[in-house]
């Protein structure tokens, strides 16, 4: 994170294992836990994507519900505890405030489940730093309490095993 950067980051908690968590969430379908909801779009389908999702430097197009899309890449893997990936090339209202995101993903134990941690690192463009800070968090912080709660719902009602099929 730099500076300039904002940092918006949400947590849920789940009582399956991280490792079950990880295996999940990692590959999830982002069509189903990505849902319209207030101003943002949800995901309507990922094309082009260069290999399974779990090795760095893997890359994908994620297309959103209103038309338009983002560039995806995988750039980091910590095999059953977390991963993180940059977004960029937004054709949306994003490509007029940031230059990218960083979103990342830890897994960590919590008794018998997991603690999630999701975070997303906007790189706002020049001027535009107290729109992403201001208005635009606050509505994307609900954004993604929505799509993770859906998330742990896809890791509770996934039996444990079926990842590895």
């Amino acid at each position: 994170m730099t500076k300039t950067s904002v940092p918006i980051t949400v947590f849920a908690c789940t009582t399956s294992s991280p490792a079950h968590t990880y295996e999940v969430i990692v590959p999830i379908d982002l069509a189903q836990v990505f849902k319209p909801w207030g101003p943002f779009p949800g995901v309507a389908e990922v094309r082009d994507q260069t290999g399974t999702w779990n090795r760095p430097g893997t890359s994908r197009q994620t297309w959103f519900t209103d038309g338009s899309k983002a560039d995806e890449r995988l750039t980091e893997i910590a095999e059953g505890h977390g991963f993180a990936y940059e977004l960029s090339g937004f054709t949306n209202v994003l490509a007029k405030l940031t230059s990218g995101v960083r979103g990342e993903w830890s897994f960590l134990p919590d008794g018998t489940g997991t603690s999630i941690r999701w975070t997303y690192d906007f790189r706002p463009l020049p001027g535009r730093r107290w729109i992403v800070a201001g208005p635009f968090k606050q509505l994307w912080i609900r954004y993604m309490r929505a799509a993770l709660t859906r998330m742990v719902t896809v890791v509770q009602e996934t039996p444990k095993g079926i990842m590895e099929e």
